[in-house]
């Protein structure tokens, strides 16, 4: 066969940090780890295990053997440290190194496999189908809870309450209200659960004056248009108003304790009923910064106007909130001095260096969601980076944040928006995993359409350039722990970027300057099939941005947030999702498996997925042409004379789950790809 020549054959050198090849994948301190490391049968003089910072090579034991390859055993006892390794092959005169980023010719110095005794990252999440959420735009379950039009002002203008559901999002949107609510979101659990969702995120949910509610106006309690009104009146902003000062009835609804209450206890049964269901919850903390409204700061004066607040630190120098914030000016009262993130008065920034007081009380808001009876199942963290003023503190209060959470709830994610290096995050006193967009969304996006994330610059070197697209997976991954990356969440689309459907359209542009009747045109379900068999292969959690599964196209913030399309959904889509889905939850390899690359061509990739007899490879191809590929699945395990089953095929005009068998003849099987087409198929040893 094809690996057995007398050179190294490095296609057939393997590692990596699952169950199949180190033994807890996530050890404890004290654990003995089983480590593993496979070359081809009889090609291989010697094994050698090298750690970081030290010269001596251990030689493995050859502890097994099959049809095709050795396997090579080394034992260690873990410590409190981490322990970084990568592993020296040799055969003859030739030597090789292997460490995350495969076999290299020297001594790394980058890309270890790493052990960090005691990180482990909740099981549940590992390979977990997300479901993301932006409440106000999925479905109005309860009309009552709606923001009516001329309630408040924001941002300048009063807000509006959007009569027609259908209705594009203006380009001035965050004032603008559509009425979902979390009785929405429990009228559609049927949906969700159908549709194979497993974990449920939620755009922000607590208090906040905008529809986004990244502007947090109090951490202690849900949104009551979210949640339960059952206390209204007052009056909407006087028509001459330039102030909140007339805005009563929003008063009442956001600050009135009989609301805040109804909705905390409404957000509890919400979760209990989740859970029922065998799903869980994630929220959506925004701690770098508050709002402008926020009762600690009252820069709108709604909790003045309430009469039962303490008063906020914009209002009064002596409020016991004043070093919540940073202030570069002593003009009291009605400071607006305040230091703003990026500079925006409506987000200030929470100024933790200043505050112990406010440290804890965050760190208490933290433990308190993730507790009885609300028993949220985790966080996601928003601009996580940013918080505080320096790297150091950043740091420190991310390693309490983890210990508070981790505290009331053990099997909480702690889930860190990011771009870039996360490694420093990483090191198993902070966060879990990320939201993948260096190693996920960003290079599907480059392969598939060519287009960056926002639709605001198309790169066609980087369109089917498989090598290239390999190489950035890999370069990225390699700066998580593999616990980090199964339970990372991979998505196509969300809330900042344009909708992955649209950018299959190869078209830069925004809803400003295209319009957004234009998001729809040119775009090509079969690129979209694509990236959602990427998703749905790839180790992770693949993460369905709401709508994205029903056809929603959309430019970049505002027009991402598009309503969900009740009664006009793209039903062929919804199906190929729920296929997508159960196929990721069911096969074992998908969800916690090994993942090699296999082949790379005229735009064109292969890899494979495998965990002991689970073995699955994935074909794409966004060439226009019908191509024939053959896969080398001799590298996942597969021997000549076994078989694999077709069990999904995509193209343009739709996708076929009809199985049809391929035979491994000579250690490949041979696939015919349509054009724009993708393929899955499962080894029949499963």
């Amino acid at each position: 066969m094809c690996f057995q020549t007398e050179a190294l054959n490095k296609d057939a050198l393997f590692t990596d940090e699952t169950d199949s090849f180190r033994f807890p994948s996530e050890p404890e301190e004290g654990d003995e780890v089983v480590l593993l490391f496979r070359t081809g049968l009889n090609n291989a003089d010697s094994v050698c295990f090298i750690e970081a910072g030290r010269q001596s090579e251990i030689f493995m034991t050859k502890s097994n053997s099959d049809d095709l390859f050795d396997y090579f055993e080394y034992r260690l006892k873990t410590g409190s440290d981490p322990i970084k390794y990568c592993f020296l092959v040799k055969k003859g005169d030739e030597i090789c190194y292997y460490n995350r980023l495969g076999p290299i010719g020297q001594y790394p110095d980058a890309g270890w496999f790493t052990i960090v005794p005691g990180f482990t990252t909740p099981d549940w999440a590992k390979g977990a189908v997300m479901y993301q959420i932006f409440v106000d735009r999925f479905c109005n379950g309860d009309p009552s809870n709606d923001v009516v039009s001329e309630e408040y002002r924001y941002l300048g203008q009063k807000v509006t309450a959007v009569d027609s559901w259908d209705k594009y999002p203006d380009q001035f949107d965050v004032g603008c209200f559509y009425g979902g609510d979390l009785k929405g979101v429990w009228d559609k659990l049927d949906y969700l659960e159908n549709l194979g969702v497993e974990v449920i995120y939620l755009n922000p949910i607590f208090v906040s004056p905008s529809n986004h509610k990244y502007d947090c106006q109090d951490y202690d309690y849900i949104d009551p248009h979210y949640g339960v009104i059952v206390k209204d009146g007052g009056e909407t902003v006087a028509a001459e108003a330039s102030d909140n000062l007339s805005a009563t009835k929003y008063m009442i609804r956001t600050t009135d304790d009989s609301n805040l209450k109804a909705s905390n206890e409404f957000f509890a049964r919400f979760v209990r009923e989740v859970h029922k269901r065998g799903m869980k919850v994630i929220l959506d903390g925004v701690f770098n910064h508050c709002g402008s409204f926020n009762k600690w700061l009252d820069g709108e004066r709604i909790y003045e106007l309430s009469g039962s607040y303490e008063p906020g630190a914009y209002a009064s120098e002596n409020s016991p909130y004043r070093t919540f914030f940073k202030f570069t000016d002593k003009e009291w009262p009605y400071n607006n001095s305040y230091d703003g993130w990026w500079g925006h008065s409506t987000l200030p920034k929470l100024n933790y260096e200043g505050s112990e007081i406010l440290c804890r009380y965050i760190l208490d808001i933290a433990a308190k969601w993730v507790s009885e009876p609300y028993n949220a199942d985790g966080w996601r963290l928003d601009v996580a980076a940013d918080l505080g003023h320096s790297s150091q503190f950043n740091h420190k209060f991310w390693k309490d944040f983890r210990k508070a959470v981790k505290a009331a709830n053990p099997d909480a994610i702690i889930l860190a928006e990011h771009y870039g290096d996360p490694s420093a995050w990483l090191q198993g006193d902070e966060w879990d995993t990320v939201m993948n967009y260096d190693a996920f969304m960003e290079p599907v996006s480059w392969f598939l359409t060519g287009m960056e994330k926002h639709s605001d610059e198309i790169n066609s070197k980087l369109l089917g350039d498989g090598e290239t697209f390999f190489r950035s997976m890999n370069y990225h991954m390699s700066r998580m722990t593999t616990g980090s990356l199964l339970t990372a969440m991979n998505q196509l689309s969300n809330h900042d970027h344009s909708r992955f459907l649209t950018r299959t359209n190869r078209r830069t542009g925004r809803t400003s300057t295209e319009g957004p009747e234009a998001a729809l045109e040119g775009i090509s379900y079969g690129l979209f099939r694509q990236g959602v068999m990427i998703q749905m292969t790839w180790p992770g959690a693949p993460a369905i941005y709401y709508g994205d599964e029903a056809g929603v196209c959309g430019w970049t913030d505002p027009d991402n947030r598009r309503t969900y399309p009740w009664g006009n959904e793209n039903l062929e889509l919804i199906e190929f999702h729920r296929y997508m889905t159960e196929l990721h939850r069911t096969i074992p390899a998908l969800r916690l498996g090994s993942l090699k690359p296999l082949l790379t061509g005229d735009h064109l990739i292969a890899y494979g997925r495998f965990l002991n007899d689970s073995i699955c490879v994935v074909a794409v191809s966004n060439h226009t042409n019908e191509q024939e590929v053959i896969i080398p699945v001799w590298q996942l395990g597969m021997k000549d004379g076994d078989t694999m089953s077709r069990v999904m095929l995509t193209y343009e005009n739709g996708y076929n789950v009809g199985k049809i068998s391929f035979t491994v003849e000579p250690g490949g099987v041979r696939v015919q790809m349509p054009p724009l087409s993708s393929v899955l198929l499962v080894g029949d040893r499963e």
